[in-house]
């Protein structure tokens, strides 16, 4: 994807996730996510932040170099300070920034909102969808990332998406699913 296509699909789904976001009851807010240790609240303040590098390096000091407790405590932290409805529209403020943590491709965020936004939905029982075309442009990438942890999590596995024209793999062990399903599975999701 080029990234005005990725820029457009990026402010799209923001803003969808900020209305979805914006009906959530108080209750749902609190709910635990399918990021392990994040409620819903925790993981619509991580999508709030594109960290500076100087922000990131001293984040990563603080959590001794580990990159998934630096956004953790980021996220708390960031959740604490806000209340739902400021979360949102930081959401909606940020649609149209091209900002992406230090190191990210352009891509990145695409598949971030994306997998966050199965993150929260799903554990409430409510469905968001994302066009297929996003989907798999965010597995192609996932898979071929060294910081995903696909390659790994995947090994001897041969994905097929059910509908869309796309597999990864050639394990002997076969999964096939919708390719939003495999998105969520290749970044870590337990299905």
């Amino acid at each position: 994807m080029d990234r005005e296509l990725i820029a457009r699909d990026l402010r799209a789904e923001r803003l969808d996730l900020a209305d979805f976001l914006e009906e959530l009851t108080p209750e749902e807010w609190s709910r635990d996510s399918l990021c392990a240790d994040w409620t819903v609240r925790e993981v619509a303040a991580h999508l709030t932040t594109a960290d500076t590098l100087g922000a990131t390096l001293a984040g990563l000091v603080r959590a001794r170099g580990d990159w998934d407790r630096m956004n953790a405590d980021a996220a708390v932290a960031r959740a604490a300070r806000h209340t739902p409805r400021e979360l949102v529209a930081q959401l909606r403020s940020f649609a149209e920034s091209p900002r992406r943590s230090p190191g990210a491709a352009p891509i990145d965020p695409l598949a971030d909102i994306i997998v966050h936004g199965q993150d929260i939905a799903r554990p409430l029982g409510r469905t968001r969808t994302a066009p297929t075309d996003q989907v798999v442009a965010c597995l192609d990438h996932i898979v071929a990332s060294r910081f995903y942890g696909a390659r790994k999590r995947l090994r001897g596995l041969r994905l097929t998406a059910t509908d869309a024209d796309w597999t990864h793999g050639t394990g002997p062990e076969r999964v096939e699913a919708p390719a939003l399903d495999l998105l969520l599975l290749a970044t870590g999701r337990r299905l």
